[in-house]
């Protein structure tokens, strides 16, 4: 009895264990999965002076730790699929053991001049997550390995990983095998390198409900918009730095972005140096910086940084696009009048981790011209011939009074609420709606992207290059005669353009309102840019009253479609309405030296890990839009909350009996052996009696 029991047990455990992670290998070996870390830096609310440089650098490098892991994930499918528990013994718990330590050092960093943050060390594990990528392409496997796009960095850049040697030179395969698969990675791997965009990450855009509102503006609004034209970054000014988020660290967005503005932003800029650069600005008096991620097509080509860390190594590969028509334009608030932007005012819109993250402060949005009243936010536009590709951003409108950025870049701005309120005492400021146009064609889904390619954004390489992680910074460096100038127009009610210089727009008397007019119809959609030259009128949805916990807090609703799913992503930002050609000229003024706001955040709150995070990878089918007010600050859109298969949940290592039964003869016959225990007990009992 004992031992055919001990057999049963030990056979049903081995098998079921076995075939969790047999089942565990394929989904990774698949190219399934990627690795969901909790956000540290988002909880840093509050960092001293004294140890913000060393708190980013430490931020920085848990960055670089998740794009390793991810890229020895990649690499390492042959062992996963021989031992399900390689993945978790020798990539999640080492990564799990250097992010506790980077976790402890920031701590002691804060500790030495300040409070030290409570709660932090829940934050050092992290799981291996589905993608959703699996079972999407039909026949043509997208989700590949493409050999060379996943070499190792362990150049340890700017000394980031000292006291972690485990770090130094890992898994590096300089380089060899680059782009070598890339003419054939359309239909082989899902595009960038092997971790997307895959083919579910589009959808037509004639299939979305229009979605965009906006609230209606009340007396004292300031109904004014100011445009300015820098460029398109014809010049080619790239890099993978990102001077608001890790300043001093080479490498530190992991992903290449193009620059318009300001010529001198680079992660080593200071404030000086950008207020001495030159800029790409028509109106000299804008060195404002400007900045986004870059789009390629997963044509195959090589680009400048193929072999480079943010580019290809970090599964950043084809051709970046440059884009045909990028305008900025700032626009008022529908309940009062603005106040200047401080000098050297940070502000991030979006979340390049949302992926994993969730969409909290997730703000993609993306759409085509002829149909900028539908927005979607975690898909990519299939835009039919004559229509190009938009991506919006509409930037944070209310910040704190005091600060110029602060520790987790979104707690000194928030967006207004779905009235157009800016709350907790912040204070309404001009209102940046950044409108990006491609001249690119919809890619063909049906074969993969071989015949025409897909088309992705750059994005941090375990973010899987998914649309909802679609993000925008801004740095303003205006001339401060100038910013009072485009104050005064907007609060005048104005339509201004930089180069008329601002009390002289040329369109624009009070009450005009930009990016009113009427969508194209879907049957029809005009080619181009189609515009009015104002401002897209981007539905902003906020939703968070001024809360200035996290800058965004929005009502968090998706695009919805008619027939195929487009939002779900709980996006609080509702872009652009219908249009806008935006080709203001601006003129020359000169910039003073940078005179920045004093005073960070000094409250420490107690640090709580996130309970799940929920990217809408799957929307929901039934989404409808609700209307609204057709103005240019847009108000929530009503949508779906995403259903339970939205939820991408962790990798799962179990297994089950249906899955292993072909494998359970010893099972079989230690229970017969249990069988006759019990017989052979029973008798012998008998006998006695």
């Amino acid at each position: 009895m004992l031992g055919g029991g001990g057999l049963v047990a030990a056979n049903v455990y081995a098998t079921a264990s076995e075939s969790g992670q047999s089942q565990a290998g394929q989904v990774l070996a698949s190219g399934a999965a990627t690795i969901d870390c909790p956000d540290v830096g988002s909880q840093l609310t509050a960092v001293p002076d004294e140890a913000k440089a060393e708190v980013d650098k430490e931020l920085a490098l848990l960055d670089k730790q998740i794009a390793e892991a991810y890229q020895r994930l990649q690499q390492s499918t042959q062992a996963i699929q021989q031992d399900g528990a390689f993945a978790e013994n020798s990539i999640m718990n080492p990564l799990k053991e250097k992010r506790a330590a980077t976790i402890e050092r920031i701590a002691i960093a804060v500790d030495r001049v300040g409070d030290r943050p409570q709660g932090l060390e829940a934050f050092a594990a992290c799981i291996l997550r589905a993608s959703g990528n699996q079972g999407e392409q039909g026949g043509d496997g997208q989700n590949g390995e493409q050999g060379g796009e996943e070499q190792q960095q362990g150049d340890n850049q700017d000394g980031q990983n000292q006291g972690e040697g485990q770090d130094n030179g890992q898994n590096q395969d300089n380089g060899q095998g680059q782009g070598d698969e890339q003419g054939d990675q359309q239909g082989g791997n899902g595009g960038q390198a092997g971790n997307g965009p895959v083919a579910a990450d589009f959808v037509d855009i004639k299939s979305v409900q229009p979605n965009v509102q906006s609230p209606r503006k009340q007396g004292n609004a300031s109904r004014g918009t100011f445009s300015t034209a820098c460029g398109v970054n014809e010049n080619g000014l790239f890099n993978s730095d990102n001077v608001i988020v890790a300043p001093g660290v080479t490498n530190g967005a992991h992903h290449f972005h193009d620059y318009v503005g300001n010529q001198g932003n680079n992660a080593f800029a200071s404030d000086q140096d950008l207020a001495d650069a030159d800029t790409s600005c028509e109106n000299q008096g804008d060195k404002s910086s400007y900045f986004w991620p870059v789009i390629r097509l997963q044509n195959g080509a090589q680009e400048q940084d193929a072999g480079s860390p943010g580019g290809g190594i970090e599964g950043n590969a084809g051709e970046i696009v440059t884009p045909k028509q990028v305008t900025m334009t700032f626009v008022g608030n529908p309940q009062s009048k603005v106040t200047e932007m401080p000098k050297l005012l940070r502000i991030i819109t979006g979340d390049a981790k949302a992926f994993v993250n969730g969409t909290a402060n997730a703000n993609a949005s993306w759409s085509c011209t002829g149909f900028e009243d539908r927005q979607l936010k975690d898909k990519y536009p299939l835009c039919p011939q004559g229509s190009d590709v938009v991506r919006t951003f509409k930037f944070q409108s209310c910040w704190d009074g005091n600060n110029i950025d602060s520790a987790n870049h979104r707690t000194h701005v928030a967006f207004a609420d779905a009235n157009g309120v800016c709350g907790n005492g912040f204070k309404a400021i001009p209102q940046l709606v950044q409108r990006i146009v491609y001249d690119i064609d919809a890619p063909s889904l049906n074969d993969g992207g071989r015949t025409t390619p897909l088309f992705a954004v750059d994005s941090f390489p375990e973010q899987l290059h998914k649309p909802v992680t679609d993000h925008g910074d801004f740095i303003n460096v205006f001339d401060e005669d100038l910013m009072g100038e485009m104050v005064d127009c907007i609060n005048g009610g104005r339509k201004c353009d930089a180069a008329d210089g601002a009390g002289d727009g040329d369109g624009g008397g009070a009450g005009e309102e930009p990016g009113n007019s009427p969508s194209p119809t879907p049957e029809n959609p005009p080619g181009g840019n189609n515009g009015d030259d104002d401002p897209a009128d981007n539905g902003n949805g906020n939703g968070n009253g001024g809360d200035n916990g996290n800058g965004n807090g929005g009502e968090d609703t998706p695009s919805p479609t008619a027939t195929a799913p487009s939002g779900g992503n709980n996006q609080d930002d509702e872009p652009a309405d219908n249009g806008a050609e935006n080709t203001q000229k601006p003129s020359a003024d000169s910039t003073q030296a940078p005179n920045p706001a004093d005073g960070e955040d000094k409250g420490n709150g107690e640090a709580v890990p996130k309970a799940e995070s929920s990217p809408s990878a799957v929307q929901s089918d039934d989404a409808a839009a609700t209307g609204g007010d057709d103005n240019d600050l847009g108000g929530a859109v009503p949508g779906p909350e995403p259903s339970s298969a939205s939820v991408l949940e962790p990798q799962a290592t179990s297994g089950g009996l249906a899955d292993t039964g072909t494998q359970l003869w010893p099972a079989a016959a230690g229970a017969l052996l249990l069988l006759a225990g019990f017989v052979l007990l029973r008798r012998i009992n008998s006998r006695q009696t």
